[in-house]
This record gives C-alpha cells, structure tokens and sequence, in this order.
C-alpha cells in the first residue's frame, strides 16, 4: 500500500534517478549538482551502478550519517525507495570497494564547487544578532580535521610537532568565514596543517565585501592580509597581539587612538596602516586581568564607540560554535575522518561544509517563518530532522516533506 504523499514513478525510471538527501536537496538540489558535474566534466559516459550525482549526495551523506560503515550509508539513501515493487529487486547496495572507485572517479572539484555555489551570508535585516548599526557581522578564524595516517596522507598533511613529539594524527586545515547571526560558513579554504592560517586566509578574505564587519582573533592580523581583507570595503575588527609596535598618531575622545602599523620589512617606513586602537582588560571571569588590543578601520568613534566595539568582540566565538556544531555533533565527534587519500580527504571535508551549509539554511528559513532567532533552534534537533528525511522523502511529495520537518524543528 502507498505511503501518504508518495508519487507513483515512471515505469522506466531507475532508482539512482530518485535518490536525494532529504530536505537538504532543497539548498543541494539535484540541477545544481548535474550542471556543476557538466562543468567539471564528470559526467558519467556510460550508465552505471552508481551515477556521479549519486556519488555526490554518498560524499554529503558520509557526513550526515559518520558512525556508519560505507555500505549503510548508501542503504540510508535508498531507504525511502527499495520499499516499492518497481526499485525493490532492480538494484543493490554497491560494495566498499566500488564506492571507492566512484569516489575516486568524482574527485574533490565537483565537492568544492557545490558548496561554494551554495554557500552565502544567509541573515535578513531582521535577523537577531547578525548585524551591528547596519553593518553584517562575520568572522574568520581556522580549524582542523584529524585525517586517516595512511602514507599518502601522512606526505601531504603531515602530523603537528609537540614538545615530547608529533600529534597522534596528520591534520587538514580549514579557513572558514561565518556569518556570526546564522553560523552559515558561507566561504572556505582547505590545506594542510603545515600551511599557516594566514596563507589560507588569503584565499577567503576578498569574499569581505562593504557592509560586513569582519572580527578576528589575534592570530590571524598580519600588515598583508588586513591590508588585502580591507580592500573590498569591509569593516574589520581584529585582535593583535600585546607586542604589535604602533606608532600613535593621536588620541579619541572615548578613549580609543589612532596609530600607524609598518610592514616588518618596510624599514624605512614609508607605507603605513592607519588603524583605530581599543585597548582594554578584562578584570573577572576565568583570566582575570588579560590585556585586550583590538585594531579597527571605523577611525570614528561616533560611528562605533570604543566600549560598544570591546563587547562586539566577544561575537568572534559565534565563528568557535559554527565549528563545533561541524566538528562534535554534525560529525559525531568522530575523531578522524575516513578517507584515506587527499583527493579524497578534501572531498570528504568539502562535503562536511556543504552539508552544514544547508542544514544551516533550513534553519534560518525555519526561524524566519516563526519569527524567531535562529541561534534558538536546536541544531542537533535540527541535524536528527534531516536524517529522518534522508531516509523518508525519495518519491514524497514536498507538500508532505516541508509539513514534517517544520513539525520536527
């Protein structure tokens, strides 16, 4: 007997034509994905047990369902279809081994693409928490994954050096910007650990456009790379290290001064950064007496008072929460990735972020239509939603579907 919502498929269809990620094919949808794999030439030749797109919503899936070994996750995807007459004999679950070679096949571009196609600053105006006196909050800061010890990743990723030796593991590197209101990761790089988060930031930084107000913690200010994130008009809002030598030009009613910042290797100091200083120190809490220096492009005070920029600054671990919803509950905590070469490494992580993009964007559109804060809706509750539709909404009406996961949220 049909399921309600279900729609009866074409007598020729075949049950690779149907697969899908849930409600997340609404953000990941399968034109998107066809005209991406046509643009990166990886468009099947020949009909096969697992077609390219199949392939790319398996990579998306590995990241919804970590804990499970290879071929369950691919049963998760044909679970809402195997149950038919017409697709209930007609294909198996691929072996280990014959998923690799797809994946292999795919490779990591078609990965990337997807979630740089998607991914954008996702808050509206109204939106809680996402913007400061107009200007749209975001963040950057970098993270890693630990990946698989195979020899080949061990080469490219290397393992980090500790003072009684190396890490446990080789690690990825992720450079990501966040919209602070939504936790969207709406742009990122990918390397190894052994390539600085600086060098990484070069590639995300001239995705800061006017209207932004960029926070960063202290690690990542460098004369090149604030000179190179401001370039595009955005506002940025950048800790620097208690050492940093500034050349003060003058002081600000609230406090605050203006201060010019050399290049290291501009000794004869003829180009300067002229930047706005707060400086201040936080007398409670866990670290008491800490001495905060914060650099600013907004030279104004009346703009941007001192003291309102010196509380925004703790929005910078809005970008800490986004990679912990990635790291400990998207991925289960699941302590070292399984691919176990870097094409796939970086397919597997492009995929992590495409996924919590899109689960991302539920949520917003959720929030918005209930008037409420997106940082309020669960994002675990969320995830298990999008699981339950993983498995359920091949062949369902979006009527049916839309109605149930609103329901779940």
């Amino acid at each position: 007997m049909p399921r309600p919502g279900w729609r009866k498929q074409p007598v020729d269809s075949r049950l690779t034509d149907h697969i899908s990620i849930g409600v997340l094919t609404r953000t990941l949808t399968k034109d998107l994905i066809d005209e991406i794999l046509l643009g990166c030439n990886k468009v099947q030749q020949r009909i096969r047990l697992l077609p390219s797109r199949v392939v790319m919503y398996y990579v998306l899936a590995m990241s919804l369902y970590p804990q499970d070994a290879y071929e369950e996750v691919m049963r998760h995807l044909v679970e809402g279809l195997r149950w038919q007459d017409q697709f209930r004999s007609s294909w198996n679950v691929p072996s280990k081994a014959a998923i690799f070679k797809a994946r292999m096949r795919l490779g990591a571009e078609p990965m990337k693409k997807l979630f740089s196609s998607v991914a954008k600053p996702l808050a509206s105006p109204g939106t809680p928490g996402s913007f400061y006196r107009g200007l749209r909050l975001v963040a950057i800061d970098g993270t890693t994954l630990d990946v698989s010890d195979s020899p080949a990743n061990l080469a490219h990723f290397t393992k980090p050096t500790t003072p009684i030796g190396s890490a446990a593991n080789a690690k990825a590197r992720v450079v990501g910007l966040v919209e602070c209101g939504t936790h969207a990761i709406f742009r990122a790089e990918v390397g190894p650990y052994s390539v600085a988060e600086q060098v990484l930031a070069r590639e995300v930084v001239p995705y800061l456009k006017k209207g932004m107000l960029c926070i960063a913690d202290r690690g990542l200010f460098g004369y090149e790379l604030w000179k190179q994130a401001s370039e595009g008009g955005a506002e940025l809002l950048w800790r620097a290290k208690s050492n940093y030598r500034i050349e003060m030009v003058g002081e600000l009613e609230d406090g605050s001064y203006l201060g010019n910042v050399y290049h290291h290797k501009d000794r004869a100091r003829k180009r300067p950064l002229l930047l706005r200083v707060i400086e201040y120190k936080i007398t409670e809490g866990e670290d008491p007496d800490s001495f905060y220096r914060l650099f600013c492009t907004i030279t104004d005070p009346t703009q941007a008072p001192a003291a309102e920029l010196a509380a925004l600054y703790g929005q910078r671990w809005e970008i800490e929460s986004a990679f912990d919803e990635l790291k400990a509950h998207q991925n289960e905590s699941r302590r070292v990735l399984r691919s176990q070469s870097p094409e796939l490494v970086y397919q597997e992580v492009w995929g992590i972020l495409a996924l919590h993009f899109a689960i991302r964007a539920l949520m917003c559109d959720v929030a918005d239509s209930a008037g409420r804060d997106p940082d309020r809706l669960s994002f675990v509750g969320s995830l298990r939603a999008a699981r339950r539709s993983a498995t359920t909404s091949p062949g369902f009406s979006p009527s049916a579907l839309s109605g149930s996961i609103h329901q779940g949220l």
